[in-house]
């Protein structure tokens, strides 16, 4: 089968590989390639530039959109997100394109509850940040476009090389919030859910992309001090009346649904993906 990866960094990249083993002709795309996956072709291209978008392959049987904003500000994700999932839809509708599924990688910060409720997706998603605000506009233009499409909403990506937390638990720097929960997914198992979705008969329009065990700071942060002997993490302090946080919210995400298309996870809880990361 013939894949585009759109947004070729750090989980396409790896997926590119993945696909490239099982058989498949994929084609990555970015702004600029300074080097990619064996056997993967490449096309330098800005997604926020339409006239950027007029040589994307044909035939294409999926689309995976992995593009990411490279900052925190809302022109970045209108640019990357909105106008950037806007572009390559036209410019597969001008080319005459009309793949048979495309998947959008999109973000738990959708939903914006703040209380440590479970959400699933069936959720009601009201963000207050724009982050997730700009994640619905592009989920939108998916579901109104003329191919099926399917929507992960990832949680944090951890994984290979991306040991920020970890260093700053190391170093005693990190301090928790007393029920704040955070929902993760090792960097290999985005590749696995997208892999797995690719080869599905019929996958469903959305997923919530998470391991089995959504943790509050502070158990996540206490595992992470006893495992690299780093001093046990502080609390926060939160002041008297203090708002819910804007971005990200506080909430348990449920993966009930990905289970039960199939999936296995490699790394079902946090414990199983940061011993791998710290076993590097």
């Amino acid at each position: 089968m013939k894949f585009l990866i759109a947004g070729f960094g750090y989980v396409g990249s790896a997926l590119a590989a993945e696909l490239v083993s099982d058989g498949h002709e994929v084609w990555g795309l970015r702004r600029r390639f300074t080097q990619a996956p064996e056997g993967v072709h490449t096309v330098e291209a800005d997604l926020s530039l339409p006239s950027d978008l007029g040589q994307l392959p044909g035939a294409l049987d999926a689309v995976i959109y992995l593009a990411s904003p490279g900052g925190s500000d809302d022109a970045l994700y209108r640019a990357v997100y909105v106008e950037g999932t806007a572009n390559l839809l036209a410019a597969l509708e001008a080319a005459g394109e009309r793949p048979r599924r495309i998947f959008f990688a999109s973000s738990t910060a959708v939903y914006g509850q703040h209380a440590g409720e479970w959400v699933d997706e069936e959720s009601p998603t009201e963000p207050t940040h724009f982050s997730g605000k700009r994640l619905l506009e592009a989920e939108g233009q998916l579901r109104d476009c003329a191919s099926a499409s399917s929507i992960v909403r990832f949680g944090g990506i951890y994984g290979p090389r991306r040991t920020g937390l970890v260093d700053r638990v190391r170093t005693g720097v990190v301090q928790y919030r007393r029920g704040r929960y955070t929902n993760r997914i090792h960097r290999d198992d985005c590749v696995g859910v997208l892999r797995h979705l690719l080869a599905h008969p019929s996958p469903a329009s959305l997923y919530l992309g998470v391991d089995c065990e959504p943790v509050d700071e502070q158990t996540l942060y206490n595992w992470l001090s006893g495992a690299t002997g780093a001093p046990a993490p502080r609390e926060a302090e939160t002041p008297r009346g203090a708002s819910p946080p804007a971005r990200g919210g506080n909430k348990r995400c449920c993966n009930d649904r990905l289970l039960a298309s199939g999936y296995a996870f490699l790394y079902p809880t946090f414990r199983d993906g940061y011993a791998a990361v710290l076993a590097e």
